[in-house]
């Protein structure tokens, strides 16, 4: 699977829900040692090393679990949930904007999301909207492995779907204000027979 960042492998990002913050620990270490697969424990580190890292890594599937987009669907749920403001989820995509043109944030190929069922309302808008209708197969819900033998996040890993590459970030997340929970993504959903990239439920 060729990736969209110019990096060897393909990129895949693992996040989890808030309620279980070592969710995405688990599946990092569930995946270690498996041939082909590097391993990053990136979360909470700063993204021009977290960047650096990614970029270095050698091996056909580079799984971790940092999120380049994490402060941004922070503030874009927080804005919809009235509890931050416009002004905030502005910041926080100059930001983003910023880290990307500077090579210091990496989109990744693929993300996983944990529990994606059992996520509050605007966060499943995030992951199935207004992120995910930039690349719908790109965004792959999974559950927590239960044990070091679950080989559930293993499989995905080894079927990845072919899908359209996401757009460039400065094309879409200046927009982000005006994608409005349980409207995003509704303009792209296939019709019968239709686009098989459609978004997740």
């Amino acid at each position: 699977m060729a990736n969209t960042t110019g990096t060897p492998g393909t990129i895949v990002s693992v996040v989890g829900p808030a309620s279980d913050p070592s969710a995405a620990e688990r599946v990092l270490a569930n995946l270690e040692g498996l041939e082909g697969v590097e391993t990053l424990s990136l979360r909470d580190t700063e993204p021009a090393i977290a960047a650096h890292r990614i970029a270095a890594a050698t091996r056909p599937w580079i799984v971790h679990d940092a999120d380049p987009l994490q402060h941004v669907a922070a503030a874009w749920v927080e804005l919809f949930e009235e509890r931050s403001t416009l002004g905030v989820l502005e910041v926080e995509i100059e930001q983003a904007l910023a880290h990307f043109a500077g090579g210091t944030a990496l989109m990744p190929d693929y993300y996983i999301v944990l529990e994606p069922e059992d996520a509050p309302d605007t966060w499943r808008h995030w992951w199935c909207g207004a992120l995910g209708h930039r690349a719908p197969r790109r965004i792959l819900p999974a559950r927590t492995p239960d044990s070091p033998l679950d080989a559930a996040v293993r499989g995905l890993l080894k079927a990845l779907p072919a899908s359209r590459p996401w757009p460039e970030p400065a094309t879409w997340l200046p927009g982000l204000a005006f994608e409005v929970p349980d409207r995003i993504g509704l303009r792209d959903r296939a019709e019968p027979g239709g686009d098989a990239d459609a978004p997740l439920g």
